[in-house]
């Protein structure tokens, strides 16, 4: 019996391309010559326009992982491990898994089975988890490590995981054993953001006993999460394409550290972008430096399609100041120059603006304009923030280090 499987790739509900398993793993992905020959197509991502900005239609087969733009669609190490183990799949086996959660992704992608077949029965192998493939699965799938569900939100306030984990239009961000304190920090980073003017989606924070219907098998590591608003979701549900810069730079999710920098972004934001887009970009970029995030890695930064055909900066996410958690003063990606933030200064923002080819004026009064609004903020609000003192500590000391803090004053 061949074991030949086709997965209907769907943009928008609409068939634009199909991946196959060709045996032994071996996966290749196609585009539909209706998606091709059409000359107002929805953009997929821009990580499959070539040099000219024409479609690239020639794919190589890829080994068990899947071709990046659609790995990256896929959770990363417990979260991963997790949903395979629902579905009694081997999590490396990446065709298969996407099979599993394919219902609800992030963006307007979706995949079906060609056929509408159920997942092949030699695929089911058994796993090291007692409970593997004895829970009903869930269809959905949130990027990322941390243990996270969509959600959809109650008239009294509270959140509830669909059945099969799919149609949320809510994010729920559950306690992180590696951390306390992780939720209260990300709701605290999100709202200095909003107030300093950035683009970022409603989110609070909520008692995990307001959470009905979490599936089992999850470790209760603390008393609240947090939740945020899919901003990849409209408000009558239909989904917004999304695609973070990880897939655009056609790496996989354990090089979101490694294969790019910040200019590399600012290259691509300034390209596709308006000036405003530019402006919201370099905002974030001081304020992540300002609060000590040094974990603003390629899958942290996306771009949104509002229109179909048209790129723009997504609203924020992930904002978490990891300075009073890790020792660590270098940046996840190197700025232009360089990755330490003791060295984050209008220097080095010259130097991605002229190599990125942005307004080199824009981009400096942007980022004295964001550090003179910090500090208002942070000085009003600090103590009404869900923060512990330990962590405003070590804000307030880390700042001392940031050349560009000095340089608005």
């Amino acid at each position: 019996m061949s074991n030949v499987s086709t997965l209907n790739v769907l943009l928008y509900d609409e068939v634009i391309g199909t991946l196959t398993d060709v045996g032994s793993d071996r996966s290749l992905f196609a585009f539909t010559e209706s998606y091709i020959e059409d000359q107002y197509r929805p953009v997929l991502s821009l990580g499959f326009k070539d040099a000219l900005g024409e479609l690239m239609t020639e794919f190589r087969p890829y080994q068990k992982k899947l071709m990046p733009f659609f790995s990256n669609l896929l959770p990363e190490e417990a979260m991963r491990k997790y949903l395979a183990e629902r579905a009694g799949v081997n999590p490396e086996r990446e065709f298969f898994l996407l099979w599993v959660l394919g219902q609800d992704l992030p963006g307007a992608v979706s995949i079906r089975p060609a056929d509408g077949e159920a997942l092949p029965p030699h695929v089911n192998k058994p796993l090291e988890s007692e409970n593997s493939g004895r829970e009903r699965a869930l269809r959905f799938s949130l990027a990322g490590v941390q243990l996270k569900f969509s959600a959809i939100k109650q008239a009294t306030g509270g959140l509830t995981v669909p059945v099969d984990g799919a149609g949320g239009s809510w994010i729920v961000k559950l306690p992180w054993s590696a951390h306390e304190g992780v939720p209260e920090n990300e709701f605290s980073m999100m709202e200095l953001a909003r107030q300093i003017g950035m683009d970022v989606p409603e989110n609070k924070l909520i008692g995990v006993d307001e959470i009905e219907n979490v599936p089992e098998g999850i470790g209760q590591y603390g008393k609240t999460a947090f939740a945020i608003k899919r901003f990849d979701r409209r408000d009558d549900g239909s989904p917004v394409h999304i695609e973070d810069f990880a897939q655009i730079f056609k790496q996989y999710p354990q090089d979101k550290y490694k294969k790019a920098s910040m200019r590399n972004i600012a290259e691509v934001i300034g390209i596709e972008g308006q000036e405003s887009d530019i402006a919201e970009f370099i905002r974030r970029v001081v304020f992540n430096a300002l609060i000590g995030n040094a974990d603003m890695h390629l899958k942290n930064w996306s771009l949104i399609y509002n229109d179909p055909r048209i790129a723009s900066i997504a609203p924020a996410y992930d904002l978490v100041s990891t300075v009073p958690y890790l020792a660590d003063e270098t940046m996840a990606l190197k700025m232009s120059k360089s990755k330490r933030f003791d060295q984050f200064g209008s220097d080095e923002l010259r130097h991605l603006a002229a190599k990125a080819r942005l307004p080199e004026k824009l981009v400096l009064d942007v980022a004295y304009e964001t550090v003179k609004r910090f500090h208002d903020v942070w000085r009003s609000e600090k103590k009404n923030l869900a923060l512990a003192s330990g962590v405003i500590t070590a804000i307030e000391k880390h700042l001392k280090n940031i050349p560009i803090v000095k340089e608005a004053a």
